[in-house]
């Protein structure tokens, strides 16, 4: 009975054989010795041959080599991980700053696509595609109803560049469908959701990610705002979790004069590496304040750091992250890939920022419930560094490695996000619905009485019959306010989001910063210490 089974012995061998060499590249990143690896690949390549061979079922191959290396990956640090092939392009297209597709922003609302918003100088925008415009057929057939999900619109919109696809459109206060066919181009992917003046001396770059087209988008941002009169920065990388290493050094190097170290990687097989600063920044001089919090990682972390060591600017908001591990890309023989852990980064007086992780990936991932429990997010008095912990900036400012970059202005979250109302609000989806039926009916009437941002920022009002349809949305929607919320979150603030994701969706993400700031704490307070100045005085900020 044994001739029955198949057992690819060279097949396997070879697998494990990869696999027990990754294990031990890597293993020796926590060890300076490691077993024979001669005997650990046989035991590997025997284990999988013994499952092939004697196994009461059947088995996936393949699904045994992904799952052995998942695990293998879990037990050397939370950010070592495993992509499949279906995966990588995926994963890396927000970091290579493109795809190809139509270029819309869509959302599928009551079993329908609709466009939020072209990508301006795209394929759509480019053939009138217009903001609110239904999508109701793709090549022919029915685009709605309730097998319409965000991965059904990826895959048939999507495609190679300079291929086509049709779709057909409902327009408000048209009768008949509208037929484009559109070619298919690349689609850029913005890093910077938004550039302007928060008043007329000082500018705003808010910064998503680290990609390959981030530094091009800074540099046309700072421009824009130079002429505008700019002579201070707002630099918000609140949520950013990072991106390309070298994108955050030049970032850096924006900021810092020639010769200043900025960052240095170092690890058992990846010899110290330093990278300076150069010549060429673009803003050396005038006050700079960089806005962080608990999702600014890594590359946040490296351009923060780097600020905050050579005494360059303010750091304002709450303790960030803590990633300070660099992860380099192994392909393997399927196309899927490796993102190990290599190297260590350090910030420029010497301090690695990166929070602990000896308990294991899960207990990791709890590090936002932790600080939520231990008070962090409203107190900076609870959080505690160690002396061992305590560095020295050129200045004398003290700075501490080992859990992320501590600001040096602590503003506390804004705890009405934590109320159930809020929470329910955003989980349901009522925001973006109410104001995309609200836009299905009123969006030329209120281009023709706001044509542009300033006037809609000056005069447009969330108003009480406005308000109270939004209240009849929610209660559609089984949101209501309860008495035993912990949290109340502002009617006014309400409003704001409201009128906010109006302007988004009329104009673009930018103008959606512009009016949501009107109730953005942290940034009232960063625009008050620049204007007052003493803090930068005191520390002798440049």
């Amino acid at each position: 009975m044994i001739n029955k089974f198949h057992f690819p012995i060279s097949r396997l061998a070879s697998a494990a054989l990869f696999i027990a060499a990754m294990l031990f590249f890597s293993s020796g990143l926590k060890a300076q010795t490691v077993n024979d690896p001669k005997e650990t690949i046989q035991k590997f390549a025997t284990a999988l041959q013994i499952i092939e061979f004697a196994y009461v079922d059947s088995i996936n191959s393949p699904d045994l080599t992904e799952t052995a290396i998942i695990e293998m990956l879990k037990k050397l640090d939370p950010h070592s991980a495993y992509i499949s092939k279906e995966e990588v392009e995926r994963v890396n297209e927000p970091l290579e700053g493109s795809f190809d597709g139509i270029g819309v922003t869509f959302q599928i609302f009551e079993d329908t696509i609709i466009v939020i918003s072209p990508v301006p100088g795209g394929p759509s925008d480019k053939l009138g595609i217009l903001a609110g415009d239904k999508i109701v057929a793709i090549e022919g057939e029915s685009a709605t109803g309730k097998t319409i999900t965000n991965d059904y619109v990826m895959k048939r919109l999507r495609g190679q560049k300079g291929t086509t696809v049709t779709i057909s459109v409902k327009r408000y206060g048209k009768k008949e469908l509208i037929d484009f066919t559109i070619v298919r181009d690349k689609i850029p992917l913005n890093s910077i959701d938004a550039a302007f003046m928060v008043t007329p001396k000082i500018g705003l770059i808010k910064l998503t990610r680290f990609s390959k087209t981030s530094m091009e988008e800074f540099a046309e941002s700072l421009a824009k705002l130079a002429e505008q009169g700019m002579k201070s920065l707002i630099l918000d990388l609140r949520g950013n979790s990072g991106g390309y290493l070298d994108v955050a050094v030049k970032l850096s190097d924006e900021f810092l004069t020639d010769k200043k170290l900025i960052v240095y990687t170092e690890g058992l097989r990846s010899p110290r590496q330093d990278f300076d600063a150069t010549n060429i920044g673009n803003f050396e001089l005038g006050r700079l304040v960089v806005l962080i919090n608990e999702g600014s990682a890594s590359a946040s972390e490296i351009v923060s750091g780097a600020v905050q060591d050579w005494d360059r600017g303010l750091i304002v908001g709450r303790r960030s992250f803590g990633k300070g591990l660099v992860q380099r890309p192994f392909k393997l023989p399927d196309n899927s890939m490796i993102r190990l852990t290599t190297a260590r980064y350090h910030t420029p007086t010497g301090r690695c920022i990166q929070k602990p992780y000896e308990e294991g990936s899960d207990e990791y991932q709890q590090d936002f419930k932790h600080r939520l429990d231990n008070g962090e997010f409203v107190s900076a008095d609870s959080i505690k560094f160690p002396d061992s912990l305590k560095y020295f900036t050129p200045g004398g400012r003290v700075v501490y490695g080992g859990g992320g970059i501590m600001p040096d202005i602590f503003t506390p979250i804004d705890s009405t996000r934590f109320s159930d109302y809020y929470t329910d609000l955003v989980r349901k989806s009522v925001f973006n619905n109410f104001v995309i039926s609200y836009l299905d009916k009123n969006r030329n009437s209120i281009l023709e009485k706001h044509p542009d941002l300033s006037s809609f920022k000056k005069d447009f009002e969330v108003d009480a019959e406005i308000y109270a349809s939004f209240g009849k949305k929610a209660t559609e929607e089984g949101v209501t306010r309860k008495p035993e919320d912990k949290y109340y979150y502002p009617d006014e603030k309400i409003k704001t989001q409201i009128k906010a994701l109006i302007a988004r969706n009329l104009w673009d993400m930018n103008a959606y910063f512009e009016v949501i700031n009107q109730i953005d704490d942290e940034l009232k307070t960063a625009i008050s210490l620049i204007e007052d100045g003493k803090k930068f005085n005191e520390l002798k900020l440049r």
